[in-house]
């Protein structure tokens, strides 16, 4: 009996078995990579399935995994899908009484932790959740009621010596409209939802989104790929089972502020990455050229300034093919080994990748390309490819996917990639669903005649001015955002005469650039003048992109970050606009005193 190719064990289990051999998957963990060999993977995930099984796992129960990135996280992930069971992803950065929220309303029987350390938030909650039979700890626990992840692999061994056709016939039994995860949204008002995902779900898109890589299956196997984004983001576990798929070496690093380092060390062909890391590593680009002088500064930021043009669509000909080819030699290239040297391609999604990004990482060498997706699409809707990378879209949509515009602006789509619904949730489901299957976004969009699609705003997030003008506050973000001196935005302006903002600089780039001009700015930082004088002119160049109704009149400087810990972020790092609204009430109104 031949395995069923559209769920994901079927996927994964016939790409395990013609791996390239050797090093399939290493975490590093406590500043030392841990290597994994494809055959005690496939050994590891066989055991612990079983080990789940001797649990009491069966086809159709829930387990959570509360985990960073590694390559547990994956054996976990592989192992409960072979069961028919459903894996119930949570955010390392997720609060406790979130955590026993998801517990108790997923039905979970068994959750998975890393630590001690992630567990100390849930430990106290975990008694009350009912239905959880055990808890088991991947790095060991000093709580004895948890069990050892290695003491459950060893038990399951055990049983597949006993049964050895048992593992084979529940993995086989697995069928493509089976739930195969519940993810929780993490919603930026409410409380989270939980959304079913099938087999069939994810696997669609698997193979729909494998024929819209920038290169081609056979030239990723036995690359090596750098994974950084949480595995319980459905967009980076989607990716992760394409890499698989292809026969990639994963590499999970520890912390992304290290990463510079481990791209050095891993020497990755390729990664998923969100619109931030990349600005931040173009903001980084451009802030290095103040520490050159004389001609190597203006040949460099030459070579910089070159990449605002450039469009992966329409590359330089002729003489602006020769000059590309100089500051290549000259700049590009050394700004490529930073990368480690063998980046060939980066995936950018979450959120709207900027222009500027967007092209000076295509200019310096890399096929850049940004798509367009949602947890309840399994993710992806829409992605660029190369030849097809027009400036300011997420790209056409991918095989099997329809896509359309509402009459209101509304982006709907319909096709295999639509989710089951929210689970215990049958009237916010039929809130997103047309009756003819259409699901809606939540998002503003258009498409143009080629059928590249432009995302605008979120629906929720526009607001009227008193004066009676829409504004879409994620396009002004974006555009204030873009400058090297800016880390986060967030406009304001709800029935308000004009548009506000409430402004986290990018202090480490504002500090430098003041103290090349000899100046030490006052504490707090966000009450200098200086400071402010230099946020007020790239406001004031972010403002000239806009139409009138739309500038930003006004702002306050806020001294830290906006963040998930002090709960103004999601844990996929979407603005939460009122808290942030009710947080900052006294600053946003003294923007309005006079209004």
């Amino acid at each position: 009996m031949s395995e069923k190719k559209n769920t994901l064990p079927g996927i994964l289990f016939d790409a395990l078995n013609n791996h390239p051999g050797g090093l399939i998957a290493s975490t590093k963990r406590g500043g030392e990579w841990h290597d994994t060999d494809v055959e005690t993977f496939k050994a590891n995930v066989k055991n612990l399935a079983m080990g789940l099984y001797d649990l009491g796992v069966r086809q159709g129960d829930k387990v959570a995994i509360h985990s960073e990135n590694s390559t547990e996280w994956i054996m976990c992930d592989l192992a409960i899908l072979s069961l028919g069971a459903a894996n119930v992803p949570i955010y390392t950065t997720q609060p406790g009484d979130q955590i026993k929220y998801i517990l108790e309303n997923s039905d979970s029987i068994v959750h998975i932790v890393s630590n001690d350390e992630l567990f100390a938030e849930t430990k106290p909650l975990i008694k009350s959740v009912k239905r959880i039979k055990a808890v088991i700890s991947i790095h060991g626990s000093k709580h004895k009621k948890l069990l050892k992840f290695e003491d459950v692999i060893e038990e399951g061994k055990k049983l597949n010596e006993e049964k050895p056709d048992l593992f084979d016939s529940l993995r086989k039994a697995v069928k493509p409209d089976d739930l195969a995860t519940l993810i929780y949204t993490s919603g930026t008002t409410g409380l989270p939802k939980g959304v079913m995902l099938t087999h069939n779900n994810i696997a669609s898109n698997v193979e729909a989104s494998l024929e819209k890589l920038p290169f081609s299956a056979e030239r990723f196997r036995g690359e090596n790929i750098l994974s950084y984004l949480p595995l319980s983001h459905v967009f980076e576990r989607m990716i992760e089972y394409m890499y698989m798929s292809m026969g990639c070496r994963l590499y999970y690093i520890e912390v992304v502020e290290k990463i510079r380092d481990d791209m050095a060390y891993i020497k990755p062909f390729f990664m998923a990455s969100v619109p931030r890391l990349l600005e931040k590593i173009h903001t980084g680009v451009k802030v290095k050229g103040q520490e050159l002088s004389g001609a190597k500064k203006n040949l460099y930021y030459w070579a910089i300034y070159m990449t605002e043009n450039y469009d992966p669509e329409n590359p330089p000909r002729g003489l602006g093919a020769i000059k590309h080819k100089i500051a290549d030699k000259l700049v590009y290239s050394k700004i490529r080994e930073l990368f480690g040297g063998n980046l060939s391609g980066v995936v950018s999604g979450g959120a709207a990748l900027s222009p500027d990004v967007f092209r000076f990482m295509n200019a310096i060498g890399f096929i850049c390309v940004q798509g367009y997706g949602l947890t309840e699409t399994s993710p992806v809707i829409t992605v660029q490819t190369p030849g097809a990378m027009r400036i300011g879209t997420s790209g056409k949509a991918i095989s099997g996917v329809e896509v359309k515009i509402a009459e209101d602006g509304e982006i709907l789509t319909r096709g295999p990639h639509i989710m089951k619904g929210y689970y215990k949730n049958e009237e916010q489901t039929k809130e997103v669903m047309t009756d003819d299957g259409w699901f809606k976004t939540g998002d503003i969009g258009k498409i143009d005649e080629d059928g590249f699609l432009y995302i605008t705003d979120r629906k929720k997030s526009m607001f009227k001015l008193s004066t009676g003008k829409y504004v879409s506050p994620q396009n002004v973000e974006n555009q204030i955002s873009g400058s090297g001196f800016i880390e986060q935005v967030v406009v304001i302006g709800y029935q308000k005469k004009f548009c506000s903002a409430l402004i986290v600089p990018a202090y480490d780039n504002v500090l430098k650039r003041l103290k090349r001009d000899g100046y030490e700015p006052t504490s707090p930082r966000s009450k200098d003048e200086k400071i402010s004088e230099l946020i007020q002119q790239e406001v004031d160049k972010a403002n000239k992109t806009l139409s009138p109704w739309e500038t930003v009149k006004k702002f306050v400087l806020l001294e830290e970050p906006l963040s998930i810990d002090s709960g103004e972020l999601t844990p996929t790092m979407k603005v939460k606009r009122p808290v942030v609204h009710e947080k900052f009430k006294e600053e946003i109104e003294s923007m309005y005193g006079d209004d």
